[in-house]
């Protein structure tokens, strides 16, 4: 029996993966984060499925219930939101399995970032403007950052930066970059990205601290950080551009 490490998307149930979707179609035994993953979703486990809600539970008791159900011989849907790649903790459950010799596998799942630019309707990378997105957190009561690592370092590279676990922060957040990106470079927030109650938030680095506080956004958001947020008159892309030679790499129908 397998455990399944499925990317639950950002939040709307219609938004995991069908590969996500058709194996927590048949697993016996779920384990979700109650507070982060939408309850309608939950719905697709089978009838009389074993549900097991992680929100209030350690490291170690989510492992003793992935390892028993293996045991069981059941397989395990475990359901991180956004992407299992970013901020999921699968890295320490994943260690611990392969400890105890339980096989699992990782399910790609639609990360809260991407969901945070669709609100937006932006592209992370607009040419000419910005190229490279840095995806971090905040330093607060948490795991603490690797050295050169820490927001400020970050922010002298001047890319679009994208904020996990951090909202809370915002104003000190915005503090630490305005001597790297000014006051004026636009800034958003977007919290609860495809659920109905999404909320989205635009302004600079100089004010989106005071609609963070005024919109009563604590938790579940995202930040966005950088010019591609109000990026205007840059050119096409070189990629459809009716200059590039197109023949190079055009295969030969002949197989000569």
């Amino acid at each position: 029996m397998t455990v399944y490490f499925i990317g639950a998307g950002p939040g709307a149930a219609d938004l995991i993966t069908v590969r996500g979707q058709r194996i927590l179609a048949r697993a016996r035994v779920c384990l979700y984060a109650g507070s982060l993953v939408p309850g309608n979703l939950l719905a697709t486990c089978p009838p009389g499925a074993r549900l097991v809600d992680t929100a209030d539970l350690t490291l170690d008791d989510i492992v003793a219930a992935m390892t028993d159900a293996h045991a069981e011989g059941h397989d395990v849907a475990r359901l991180c939101s956004g992407d299992p790649a970013v901020f999921s903790a699968v890295a320490e459950q994943a260690r611990r399995l392969d400890a105890a010799g339980v096989p699992y596998e990782i399910v790609p799942g639609v990360p809260s970032y991407a969901a945070a630019a669709a609100a937006l309707r932006r592209e992370l990378t607009v040419p000419t403007v910005g190229q490279t997105v840095i995806l971090t957190r905040a330093q607060a009561r948490s795991t603490p950052m690797p050295a050169g690592e820490d927001l400020a370092e970050l922010g002298r590279s001047r890319a679009t930066l994208v904020l996990h676990l951090a909202v809370a922060h915002t104003r000190q957040i915005a503090e630490t970059l305005v001597p790297h990106y000014g006051a004026d470079c636009p800034a958003a927030v977007v919290a609860n990205a495809s659920r109905p109650d999404e909320i989205v938030l635009r302004g600079t680095l100089g004010d989106i601290a005071d609609q963070v506080a005024a919109a009563g956004v604590r938790r579940t958001a995202v930040i966005v950080v950088g010019a591609v947020l109000a990026a205007e008159g840059f050119p096409d892309s070189y990629l459809y551009s009716p200059a590039r030679d197109r023949r190079a790499k055009r295969p030969d129908p002949t197989g000569d």
